[in-house]
C-alpha cells in the first residue's frame, strides 16, 4: 500500500536546461518566478559557489513555498544534505534552542570522505551451498568470472547468508567488498538476457566485467557533520543516531571535529558539501534564535538556510517590535527574498488533476470544475483535502468516478475557514468561555 503525502507528487522544480519553468512538470505548476530563483540557487549549491547564505520565501498561505523546497530537495539528490524543520521544533525541554539549531545546521553540512578499498567484481557462474545435518553451519563455493579469468572462492557462514539475503543467482554481476564482506548486486549479465521469457521492470542488464577479479577502487561516503558529532560524543554513538536521542553535544568536541575535517580537506581525503537547511514558519523563532542564526551564517562551515514565512508586518517573538515577515531588520538585510503569489484558476485546476493522479482518484469534468471553483472561493488546501473524502463517498455508492454531488456532500460535512467564522458569529456566545472573554473586553 503506497501512502501519499501533501507533497508526494513533487519530483523536482520542473525547469528546463536554461532554468526556464515548464508549465506543468515534475508535479510543479505555476510560481514560475519563484521556481526560476530556486533553480539558480540550486545550481550554485551544486557547484559549491554558495554557502552561508540565507533565502526567505515569502508569500500568502497555499502558494507553494514548501512545495518549492521539496522540489529543491528532490533535485539535489541523496548526496547533498537537505534538512527540513519547523521553527517550533527548536523549543524543547531536552535541549536549548541554540543547540537544536546547531544540530540542524550541522545536519545540513556533508563530508564526502574518500577511501580506497579492495573489491571482487565479476559474473557469478555457480553457487554451491552445503548445510550440516542440524542446519547450524553452512559452507559453500562461489565460482565467479570476468572476461579474462575465472576463480572459485570458499564461502563461510556469513558470506552464504549475505548471498541468500541479496538473492544472488548464477548470471548476476556482483561486487564484494573484501574488508566488510558487503555484497552489491550490479545487475544481470547481458549474456543471460535470453534465459527467461519474462523479466521484471526493474531488471538491469550489465556487461561482464573485464580484467582482474580483484581490483582497488576509490569509494566515496557522504556523512553529515552531525552524524560525526553524535558518533564521537558517546560510546554508543551509532545507537544514538538510530534512536534520535542525541542530547546536548559539547562545543569542545565540535571544535575538535572541525579541526579534523579541516586536516582531511588539506590532505585530500575529504571534501565538505554545504547542503540546505529549510526552516518552515520561520516567524515562530524568537529574537535569540535570530541572533544565533546571524552569527552562524558567518561561520566557515555553514549551509544555505532557506526560510519560509506567510506573515506580513508581524511582531518579532521576544520583543514588542514589528518587522516585515516577523524577522529582525539585521537578518532581513542578509537574506535574498523570493516571493510567491496566489495561483490562477487554470493553475489550480492543473494542481487538482496532479493530486487526483497521485491519490488514484477519477473526477468527472463537472466535479473538476466545481472543485476548482471551491478552491478559488475557499483555499487550495481545503479543496485538495476534499478529494479523498469525495472518493470514499463515491465508493460507498459503488461508483468509480467522483461526481459533483459527492463533492457537494463533502462541502456540507466539512467547513472551511470562512464558514467556520460565520458559524461562530451565529452561535452568539453559546460556546464555552466566550462570555468571560467578552466581560474582560468590556472592563478594558
Amino acid at each position: 500500500m503506497s501512502m501519499s503525502g501533501a507533497h508526494s507528487h513533487i519530483h523536482g522544480l520542473g525547469l528546463d536546461e536554461r532554468f526556464e519553468p515548464r508549465a506543468n512538470s515534475q508535479g510543479m505548476v505555476g510560481q514560475g518566478k519563484a521556481r526560476k530563483a530556486a533553480g539558480l540557487i540550486l545550481k550554485m549549491v551544486q557547484e559549491g559557489r554558495m554557502a552561508g547564505r540565507a533565502i526567505l520565501m515569502a508569500g500568502p498561505p497555499s502558494t507553494g513555498k514548501t512545495a518549492i523546497a521539496m522540489g529543491m530537495a528532490q533535485s539535489l539528490g541523496s548526496d547533498v544534505p537537505f534538512t527540513m524543520i519547523a521553527a517550533s521544533e527548536v523549543f524543547s525541554l531536552s535541549m536549548s534552542k541554540t543547540e537544536a539549531l546547531t544540530q540542524a545546521l550541522r545536519r545540513s553540512i556533508g563530508v564526502r570522505i574518500k577511501e580506497e578499498t579492495e573489491i571482487i567484481e565479476g559474473e557469478v557462474v555457480e553457487i554451491q551451498i552445503d548445510r550440516s545435518l542440524t542446519g547450524a553451519t553452512k559452507t559453500g563455493k562461489l565460482t565467479i568470472k570476468t572476461t579474462d579469468m575465472e576463480t572459485v572462492y570458499d564461502l563461510g557462514n556469513k558470506m552464504v547468508d549475505s548471498l541468500s539475503k541479496e538473492k544472488v543467482l548464477a548470471g548476476d554481476v556482483i561486487s564484494i567488498d573484501k574488508a566488510s564482506g558487503r555484497i552489491t548486486k550490479l545487475g544481470r549479465s547481458v549474456a543471460r538476457s535470453k534465459d527467461y521469457d519474462a523479466m521484471g521492470a526493474d531488471t538491469k542488464f550489465v556487461q561482464c566485467p573485464e580484467g582482474e577479479l580483484q581490483q582497488r577502487k576509490e569509494v566515496t561516503h557522504t556523512v553529515s557533520l552531525h552524524e560525526i558529532d553524535v558518533i564521537n560524543s558517546r560510546t554508543q554513538g551509532f545507537l544514538a543516531l538510530f534512536a534520535g536521542d542525541t542530547g546536548e553535544i559539547k562545543p569542545e568536541l565540535r571544535d575538535q571535529i572541525n579541526t579534523k575535517v579541516a586536516e582531511w580537506r588539506e590532505e585530500g581525503k575529504a571534501t565538505v558539501v554545504p547542503g540546505v537547511l529549510f526552516i518552515d514558519e520561520v516567524h515562530m523563532l524568537d529574537i535569540e534564535c535570530f541572533s544565533f542564526l546571524n552569527r552562524a551564517l558567518e561561520n566557515e562551515l555553514a549551509p544555505i538556510v532557506i526560510m519560509a514565512s506567510n506573515r506580513g508586518m508581524a511582531k518579532i517573538r521576544g520583543t514588542k517590535y514589528k518587522s516585515p515577515h516577523g524577522l529582525p531588520a539585521d537578518l532581513l538585510d542578509r537574506v535574498l527574498i523570493v516571493s510567491t503569489k496566489p495561483y490562477e484558476p487554470e493553475e489550480i485546476e492543473q494542481i487538482i488533476k496532479i493530486r487526483c493522479d497521485e491519490e488514484d482518484v477519477k473526477l468527472s469534468p463537472e466535479a473538476l470544475q466545481v472543485l476548482t471553483s471551491m478552491a478559488a472561493s475557499t483555499t487550495l488546501r481545503y479543496a485538495l483535502h476534499l478529494i479523498s473524502c469525495a472518493n470514499l463517498i463515491a465508493r460507498r455508492r459503488k461508483a468509480d468516478i467522483v461526481d459533483k454531488d459527492d463533492l457537494r456532500r463533502c462541502y456540507m460535512y466539512f467547513m472551511d475557514e470562512k464558514r467556520s467564522v460565520q458559524w461562530l458569529k451565529e452561535q452568539q456566545g453559546n460556546l464555552m468561555f466566550e462570555e468571560a472573554e467578552d466581560d474582560n473586553a468590556m472592563q478594558m
